[in-house]
């Protein structure tokens, strides 16, 4: 682009129909609000005296001898990355894969995860992976919880991944044995196994979290978090009819992405229901619909990855021709190319780039905010639903239902915000402020310890080559080449967004990283090399890589209202992800592999 040539002029008041500066200051009171000094620390972990909130209440944990013996491969988890990693080993000719989850059957998030109303907020046909491989078109455009987790069963199923796994283990400790070239394995089950490879997907999404309420012990009514739901409790199932909750006052606390879809459920059914809310969630349409059948009987070989290629495309700012998916997500493309890892357009100047996505911003919102008051029928039950802060601040939703929920008598929106959260609770009422709510039931719907691996936390100790402990060779930040591995710890491979690739779809992600992991292991096969790590100058020269092109943003994410996205008001420092965006990396990875890159990770020890 010639930048001799005129610039584009600020748009005034008049012509965007809205004062910037206004909003500006308005989000800018609405953080304020919100902030805490505590940060995460306002929460509290599901362990010790809590630790029965974080119990599996679907399956039944079997007691069963310890396990003493030798695999070729362990896969820690057993969501999609563990899955789609058990599937690609598979595919690399090994045969001895063994699965561990401390859940008690194959799902990940969508195992722990099934709340009433629970659907995921992608689309199907890119969401769920391996759909041709597995022989599946979903039922609705957008799946039911159900349905992904009944979907990762058959994934296990078709790939024969039952076959020698752990459930309800949990890995307590990883040591490489220098002589074997092998990892020594040991579990909270007494397990004390080989391993030659060891893939660590244990997610994210699995641990709940709780709000650390002054006096949420002494509470002596029914809780529960969300992850867990009791529906001995509240009767019903994930399509609703909770019925055993028609003379019961709830409240639930939280209104993210999870609240959204259980409130509409629980205010049909309760006999009365309080919404505890801190911050309101963008609520955009849903639209969700059944499959249709003639397009599922038009679909050709090669349909999914077709689809999954150009929603990555369209979502992180990318030319596409069409849109395919054409929804809520990709309908906000222009926002999300720099609010999210993503390509970078240069037909203008940063500066002017960031004024017209700012813009753009603005009027997303305020339609999303108009939506409020087109469908609530309470002026002032609106106003506390309108969501003041950027786009991509909290994780967007969207329903059809939830905001009609606060036009029924027997619902109450208590806004906490001005009180930092729920003040205190008592034996039979939740407090805010001075106000106390008399209440049967507390449902939590608080979400997850996000972002914190086992490794990363410290709870799971590893040792490499001399026994050196792998978060001692991390004090100065995390030492890896592509995210995948770290110099020092032969073939242990790491699944997560870390110096990696990341995307509002991360089941693509996991996808691409399967695939990666699966084609180094099948080449170390090939040339019968035992031991897959890293060359030092290799992993100097990533680290410096992702450093030079880490995506900067801190300041926007100093400026959103506090959340799990920005660490709770307190963003955390930038330069842990591939700036260029996900399309970027994966092209890099296939070149690597096509191009000798392997050489630097099957060369023996360094």
């Amino acid at each position: 682009m010639d930048h001799s040539s005129p610039r584009p002029a600020p748009l005034t008041v008049a012509e965007l129909g809205f004062d910037p500066d206004a909003l500006r200051a308005r989000y800018r009171h609405e953080r304020d609000r919100r902030l805490r000094p505590d940060g995460n620390a306002q929460y509290q972990g599901t362990r010790g005296e809590f630790g029965y909130y974080a119990a599996d209440p679907y399956t039944e944990r079997v007691e069963r001898e310890p396990v003493r013996d030798r695999v070729e491969a362990l896969v820690v988890g057993g969501g999609f990355g563990g899955l789609l990693t058990g599937a690609k080993l598979r595919d690399a000719g090994v045969a001895d894969v063994r699965m561990l989850d401390e859940a008690g059957d194959f799902g990940g998030t969508w195992y722990w995860n099934r709340y009433p109303g629970i659907h995921c907020d992608i689309e199907a046909s890119v969401y769920l992976p391996l759909l041709e491989e597995v022989g599946y078109v979903p039922t609705m455009r957008y799946a039911s919880g159900e349905e992904i987790r009944r979907h990762a069963v058959a994934i296990a199923e078709h790939y024969d991944l039952y076959r020698d796994t752990l459930f309800h283990t949990r890995v307590t400790e990883l040591r490489w044995d220098d002589d074997a070239d092998e990892w020594q394995v040991r579990t909270d089950r007494g397990d004390d196994f080989r391993a030659r490879y060891v893939v660590m997907s244990a997610g994210t999404l699995a641990q709940p979290k709780l709000p650390g309420i002054p006096g949420i012990e002494t509470f002596k009514g029914h809780t529960f978090h969300t992850s867990r739901w009791d529906y001995g409790y509240t009767g019903g199932d994930q399509t609703g009819g909770l019925h055993k909750l028609a003379d019961k006052r709830v409240a639930i606390v939280g209104t993210g992405a999870t609240g959204i879809q259980a409130i509409p459920h629980l205010g049909r059914d309760s006999q009365h229901l309080y919404v505890f809310q801190r911050t309101p969630s963008s609520v955009d349409v849903r639209d969700n619909r059944p499959t249709d059948p003639a397009w599922a009987a038009s679909l050709k070989p090669g349909w999914q990855r077709e689809r999954m290629d150009n929603f990555l495309t369209v979502v992180t700012g990318g030319h596409a021709e069409q849109d395919l998916i054409d929804d809520g997500w990709t309908s906000t493309a222009r926002l999300q190319r720099n609010l999210m890892a993503g390509t970078v357009d240069t037909t203008l100047s940063p500066g002017e780039r960031a004024y017209f996505d700012e813009l753009a911003d603005f009027q997303k919102m305020n339609e999303i905010r108009a939506r409020v008051d087109e469908i609530v029928t309470d002026p002032a039950t609106a106003e506390l639903l309108k969501p003041w802060y950027r786009y991509m601040c909290k994780r967007p939703t969207f329903s059809d239902h939830y905001l009609q929920t606060y036009n029924r008598p027997n619902v109450t929106l208590v806004d906490t915000a001005d009180h930092g959260g729920i003040t205190a609770m008592t034996e039979s009422a939740v407090v805010v402020g001075e106000q106390e709510y008399e209440v049967d039931c507390v449902i939590f719907a608080t979400g997850f310890e996000v972002g914190v691996s086992g490794i990363v936390a410290g709870v799971l100790p590893v040792h490499g080559r001399g026994g050196t402990p792998l978060l001692g060779t991390w004090m100065q930040g995390p030492r890896t080449l592509h995210g995948f591995y770290s110099h020092g710890f032969p073939n242990l491979f790491h699944l997560g967004p870390l110096q990696n690739a990341t995307a509002v779809n991360f089941v693509h992600i996991l996808l691409e990283q399967a695939t990666h992991i699966g084609a180094v292991v099948a080449e170390a096969r090939r040339r019968g090399v035992a031991a897959i790590e890293p060359a030092k100058d290799a992993e100097e020269a990533w680290i410096g890589t992702i450093r030079e092109l880490a995506p900067d943003n801190s300041r926007f994410q100093a400026e959103c209202t506090p959340g799990y996205y920005n660490n709770e008001g307190k963003p955390r420092p930038v330069g842990f992800t591939y700036g260029p965006g996900p399309i970027a990396f994966h092209e890099l990875l296939r070149r690597w592999r096509a191009e000798g890159g392997m050489d630097e990770v099957l060369a023996g020890e360094r």
